[in-house]
C-alpha cells in the first residue's frame, strides 16, 4: 500500500508557489517540503483542511491510495 501526496500537482494548477502556501496554511517550509515529498508519516485534519482552503481543492485532490500491485481481495483490514 502506497499514500501519494499530490501537493506539487495542486499547486501547479493554482500557480501558487510553495513559499505562498506555506504561509497561507501557517506551517513551516521544512514540514511543507517533508509532507510534499511523501516523508511524512501523519498530518492533521486541521493541516489538511488549511492546505484544502489554500488550494480550493478537495483532500482526496491531495492524497492518493495506490495499492500493492500484488494484492488481491482477500486482504483482511485489522
Amino acid at each position: 500500500m502506497a499514500i501519494r501526496i499530490n501537493i506539487d500537482v495542486m499547486l501547479a494548477k493554482r500557480k501558487m508557489s510553495v513559499t505562498e502556501l506555506s504561509e497561507q496554511v501557517g506551517i513551516t517550509m521544512a514540514n511543507l517540503s517533508i509532507l510534499k515529498n511523501g516523508k511524512a508519516k501523519a498530518i492533521r485534519f486541521s493541516t489538511l483542511e488549511n492546505i484544502c482552503k489554500a488550494l480550493n481543492c478537495q483532500p482526496g485532490d491531495i492524497i492518493e491510495y495506490l495499492p500493492d500491485d500484488d494484492s488481491d481481495d482477500s486482504t483482511q483490514i485489522n
